[in-house]
């Protein structure tokens, strides 16, 4: 399993930030990065010093919410639904999207969700629930 280190999540997405902007070949990884960067004008100027962005710190308390965490967010919601893991989450994201017209406004809905089993897993010791999971994005999707 591929666990990269925050450095390196972070270098990730300013190196395909900065190919993208150079007209370099991306691979499928950094295609699909560059796609929801594109979509957060407000992350760019984080995006645009990767030595700066490994030294940043997002602090609740510094009033803004991490650029990495958030876009990392998007590839984990992306990777679920093109292999359907866990099953179900496909029809669910789809469902939610066409509810939001919107697949971007059903990702950060999507982001709450997992953020949330993710916490309830971890304070639980328990494995992550995927029934839930789905779940809870089949009612946000019935909203």
């Amino acid at each position: 399993m591929f666990a990269p280190s925050q450095d390196q999540v972070r270098r990730f997405f300013c190196e395909a930030w900065a190919k993208h902007q150079g007209g370099q070949v991306l691979t499928p990884l950094e295609l699909q990065a560059t796609d929801w960067m594109a979509q957060h004008p407000e992350y760019l100027d984080d995006l645009a010093d990767a030595d700066a962005a490994v030294k940043a710190v997002y602090s609740v308390e510094g009033g803004r919410s991490n650029p990495f965490l958030h876009l990392s967010m998007h590839l984990s919601i992306t990777e679920q639904v093109s292999i359907d893991q866990p099953p179900g989450i496909r029809a669910a994201v789809q469902r939610l999207a066409q509810r939001r017209s919107s697949l971007h406004e059903a990702h950060h809905e999507v982001m709450e969700a997992l953020g949330e089993m993710v916490w309830n897993s971890q304070r639980s010791g328990l494995p992550f629930d995927g029934p839930a999971y789905i779940d809870r994005v089949l009612t946000l999707a019935s909203r």
